[in-house]
Parts: C-alpha cells; structure tokens; sequence
C-alpha cells in the first residue's frame, strides 16, 4: 500500500475543503433548482401560512379540512386525511371509494387532529385546508416535525375555485385538477348558452340553508356565496347587497329576521332556495316556505321559485353536479 506523502495538515486542509463543498452542495436543496437530498427537488410555494419548502412532487400527501375533495378529485398521492361528511353526499363512487380506503388522521374539526395518526401516516407534505381562525386549534410546531405543511383555507364562498387549484398545485396534482376544470366549464358555457334568452334577465334573490329557526331569521345569499355561485356561471343574476358587510361569507350573505321577507325579496323576478343533498328542504328553508310572508311575495304568486341541491360544491367534479341540478331547476324557464 502506497504511503501518502502529504503532511497531516494537508490532508486536514482537503478533508475540509470536500466537506464544505459538500455542505453548499447539500444547502442548495432548499432552492427551486435544489436535490432536497432523500426528500428529492424542492421549491417554495406561497401558502397562507408563509412561504414553504415542500417537495417539487410530494409522493405522500396529508390532507385535511377542504383540501380533501379537493385532492381526491385531482388524483393526488392522499395516504391520509380528515372526515369529510359534509361532501359524501356529492362524491361519485370512485371518490367515495378511495375516500373510504384512506387512513383518517383527523375528524370533522381542526381540534380533532391526530397527530399520531399523522406521523404514523409518513406524509412528505401536509395541506391544512381550514379556515384561518380555526388554525388556533392546531399545533402547527408539532405538524411540522413531520412534515412540510401548507395552508390554504377558505375565505369567501367562491373561493373554492382558486383555493382548490392551489391545493391541487401543492400536491403536485395540477393535471388531475385541470381535467376536473376543462370539463366543469364546458359544462357552464353550455348551459349558459342554453338559458343566455331568459335566465340573466331575471333578478334573483336566494334563500340559504344557514338561517336559524329559533332566532327567527333566515339566510339572504348574495353573488359569490354558497347557493349562487354556480348558477351565476350559466348566467343567474342575484341583486342586492348585504347591508353590512363583515368578513367570510358574511361579506355575500346576511341574517334578517323572518319579518323582512317582503322588503328582501320585493324586487326578486324569481327566488332560488337551498336543499339539502339528498333533495329534503332545510329546517331554516323550511321555516321560509312555510311563512304566510313568503307565500306573498310577487315571485311565489308567479311560480318563479327553483329550489337548488348541491349548493356546497367546494370542487369543480362537485360542482358538475350542481350545474346538472341548477339545469333541472330552471327548465321551466324554457317553455
């Protein structure tokens, strides 16, 4: 064996040389351009909870809250998730089976974060799709020991759209999302076409799903909430505005008391109401239709009521079936 003729200062010298060049070499893993080292490329994604490192394709996704039909409708590589019991209803039986096959690793609300569960889960990205004030419940030091997390949460109603792209884009699942979009806007342009000599000559009130029965008020939706933001894009037009304004889905929709039927929907050409799912009226629905005040006003004498289901579409595939349900709605319209 050949003796090195090198002086141990030397060797010293080079030992450190490689070691720092290694060390740059390692740092750049956090750039868009970066190795990450076993967690591969990187790159940084603007989040609501500031700008994140996650892998450039996350290979196994954590995902809670709205991000979960959104990512299950995209394709992306889920190995956990929330409870979603609010959009069994509107899942297709492919969705619904994968949904089922999926581990839990939280319940219905922030605070029922497991996250055991999700450790054991071994996610290289968590996406936290719950609004902003509900963050408070979730130990976000401890999620990020395990993974990279990112949230995106809801702020108004139509914000489905552009929050589930982002989610879908976390994910590494944009191509899957894509497809669902494609689809959902022909739908819309088809069917807006269909109604374009009648629909968007009406002015339309719309009575939501959220009032309550023992405070005696019932929900006004304006555009851009939950119950009228997929009939606008085939042309429905909801008048009015809240009076005022707060913040969420308290900037589209309001709370009067039952009493004000007639001064809210005095002007309404037609009024859409919210069903549940399954095609049964909510309770605070209910409590509307079966006020003497509703029966009154100039749209109910002239039969110009729609009832409308899947109003809580929160992804394009959901909202496909609004879309289909709107259609049903308004083919009275057409004759």
């Amino acid at each position: 064996m050949p003796v090195s003729t090198r002086s141990p200062s030397a060797r010293f010298r080079i030992v450190g040389t490689l070691a720092l060049a290694a060390a740059l070499a390692a740092g750049c893993g956090s750039s868009d351009a970066g190795t990450g080292g076993d967690a591969g490329p990187t790159r940084k994604f603007v989040a609501d909870n500031g700008t994140v490192t996650i892998p450039a394709k996350p290979k196994r996704v954590v995902a809670t809250g709205y991000a979960v039909p959104a990512l299950l409708d995209s394709g992306a590589p889920l190995v956990g998730i929330s409870t979603w019991q609010r959009g069994l209803p509107m899942m297709g039986a492919a969705e619904r089976e994968r949904y089922d096959e999926i581990s839990k690793v939280a319940g219905e609300s922030a605070a029922e974060t497991n996250y055991n569960a999700i450790a054991k889960a071994d996610p290289d990205l968590i996406v936290i799709g719950v609004p902003k004030p509900a963050l408070v419940d979730i130990n976000m030091k401890r999620l990020e020991s395990i993974a990279p997390v990112v949230t995106l949460g809801p702020s108004v109603p139509k914000a489905w759209r552009e929050l589930s792209r982002r989610q879908a884009d976390a994910a590494g699942a944009l191509k899957g999302f894509d497809a669902t979009r494609t689809a959902y806007e022909l739908k819309a342009k088809q069917l807006a076409e269909k109604y374009k000599s009648v629909l968007p000559r009406l002015k339309l009130g719309h009575v939501g799903a959220y009032g309550e029965v023992a405070k005696g008020t019932f929900q006004r939706e304006f555009h851009g909430s939950w119950g009228t933001n997929v009939a606008q894009d085939m042309g429905a037009s909801y008048y009015g505005a809240v009076k005022v304004e707060g913040k969420g889905s308290r900037s589209v929709s309001e709370y009067p008391s039952i009493e004000e039927l007639p001064d809210a929907f005095a002007e309404a050409d037609a009024i859409t109401y919210s069903l549940k799912a399954d095609g049964s009226v909510p309770p605070p629905v209910q409590s509307v239709l079966d006020s003497p005040l509703w029966k009154n006003l100039p749209a109910v004498k002239a039969g110009k009521v729609f009832p409308l289901r899947y109003t809580e579409a929160a992804t394009y595939r959901e909202a496909e079936m609004t879309l289909d349900a709107a259609d049903k709605a308004f083919a009275p319209l057409l004759k």
